[in-house]
């Protein structure tokens, strides 16, 4: 008994590691189901319980290592305590999952209701506790594979639940090949996989040629508390460096111009900033810590238009746990650096601003993460999307790929380009079908120049991505509940 739970440990801890191993930068995309393979062997006729720990060890094996930025980023001041602790906490979803899963188990066709049961967890991490902490979603992982175009149907709950049923089916197969009818699923997932069509790239409105600045920050880690000025000058430097380049003929003159988050702290007064946005002759989107009044602060992106400065901004709305909002302060002093400073004020208002003859949906750093804030752009008439991040904070470990790989799943969500402005990097040009168009490195000051198409055709994921979403979580949960059901029924018969 003890031999045959250690090894069910084993597999799962593999499990975990794999499914980290599916993020960007790698493109191994089918590690994901060979770990959702591996988890479900490992869930095969164990009691709820047991599933439960077998999900958390799974849980805490994946954000162990997928959360390792924590680390690069907090590490030299506060130990390992904060990365480990919030491992821990993650690896609650996942263990939620792994009951759920033993619950849908007792179903026919197990492994796609354990599919949608393992996947409801998702939607409660989105939300549980303090508005959720959607990092490390399983269709995040799969910017490089096959599961991508079923994000303009059902945005990243459908990718999650397709790759988790592909290895579920799969390893289902692998137990009782013997069994014709356990292919079933697994040809189902490869046809559905292979109907979806490839997203269009084609401009429906026109296009745009945007300029992405990246001034470029210091790797300093907390340090950057106090680097405000050199922010602000480096990206004023490498806006010169854009004007010089325009004025010689050496890139066209763009339409819009954007920096990234935190470029500048600001009221909406900056002679400097006029003199670059008046230079050019066109309007900035500039990533600001926007005082909006005495006490509150905004983390913003606001409009810069030649000759008449500041205009329309947007307010960040999802603010970052223990970041940018301090919970229960008394307690996470010994967690965060940031417990001495005010909370910012989260906006209220739809992520899309007006800009360069059309609206752009805007989505500040890790608002990415949250389905409904780009969706909400995009249904209010935003055509292309705008991505202002900072994740100079995180050093040189992998924070910055996975955030990208989520800003590559959004372009195929709503079918539309999305350039991403990085402060250190990466900044980025997506196509509507999630291909980066144009990259830069890391910490290192840069301009990308690129014509982008702006596009006005909703996606179904779009249209009915949130009543989609809910009601695969609920499909999920009422599946663990029949198969609740199920179990009770069959002992009163025996």
């Amino acid at each position: 008994m003890v031999k045959a739970l250690a090894l069910r440990i084993a597999a799962v801890v593999v499990g975990g590691v794999l499914l980290h191993l599916a993020f960007p930068p790698r493109t191994v995309w089918w590690t994901a189901i060979v770990a959702f393979a591996l988890l479900w062997w490992a869930l095969s006729g164990v009691r709820v319980r047991r599933a439960a720990l077998l999900g958390a060890v799974f849980g805490f094996a994946f954000y162990l290592t997928h959360l390792m930025w924590i680390q690069d980023f907090l590490g030299r001041d506060y130990g390992p305590f904060p990365w480990v602790g919030l491992s821990l906490v993650m690896a609650g979803f996942p263990a939620l999952g792994g009951a759920l899963v033993a619950l849908a188990a007792r179903l026919p066709a197990a492994p796609v209701w354990g599919a949608l049961a393992f996947a409801a967890q998702e939607w409660l991490q989105s939300r549980f506790p303090l508005n959720g902490f959607p990092w490390g979603r399983v269709a995040f992982g799969q910017v490089e594979g096959p599961f991508l175009p079923l994000a303009a149907i059902g945005g990243a709950p459908l990718v999650s639940v397709a790759v988790v049923a592909a290895g579920f089916c799969v390893a289902a197969f692998l137990q009782r090949p013997r069994r014709v009818v356990g292919l079933v699923p697994v040809v189902a997932v490869v046809l559905v996989l292979l109907a979806v069509p490839t997203p269009p790239v084609d401009a429906q409105d026109g296009t745009r040629t945007v300029a992405v600045v990246q001034g470029n920050a210091p790797d300093i880690g907390l340090g950057l508390f106090d680097a405000g000025r050199t922010l602000r000058a480096n990206s004023l430097a490498e806006t010169s460096v854009l004007i010089d380049r325009v004025r010689s003929g050496a890139v066209p003159r763009p339409d819009l111009v954007v920096w990234p988050e935190s470029s500048l702290s600001t009221d909406g007064v900056d002679p400097a900033v006029d003199r670059v946005v008046d230079a050019l002759g066109v309007p900035f989107l500039v990533g600001t810590n926007y005082r909006a009044g005495a006490t509150d602060t905004e983390n913003a992106v606001a409009v810069w238009n030649p000759g008449t400065g500041v205009g329309e901004r947007y307010a960040k709305q999802e603010l970052v746990p223990f970041g940018e909002r301090i919970p229960l302060r008394a307690v996470t002093q010994y967690l965060t650096p940031f417990v001495a400073l005010a909370d910012f004020t989260p906006g209220t208002a739809p992520a899309v601003l007006p800009v360069a003859g059309t609206r752009m949906a805007t989505a500040i750093c890790y608002e990415t993460a949250y389905d409904h804030v780009l969706r909400d752009g995009v249904a209010d008439g935003g055509s292309l999307l705008v991505i202002p991040t900072n994740n100079a904070w995180y050093g040189r470990g992998e924070m910055t790929w996975q955030h990208l790989a989520m800003s590559r799943l959004r372009s195929v969500e709503h079918g539309r380009a999305a350039v991403v402005a990085a402060l250190s990097g990466a900044s980025a040009v997506i196509r509507p079908d999630g291909s980066v168009v144009a990259e830069t490195g890391l910490y290192t000051a840069d301009t990308l120049v690129e014509q982008v198409p702006l596009r006005t055709d909703l996606t179904f994921a779009t249209r009915w991505g949130a009543w989609f979403e809910h009601g695969l979580a609920l499909a999920g949960l009422l599946a663990a509940a029949a198969g609740f059901g199920w179990r009770r029924r069959r002992a009163g018969v025996r």
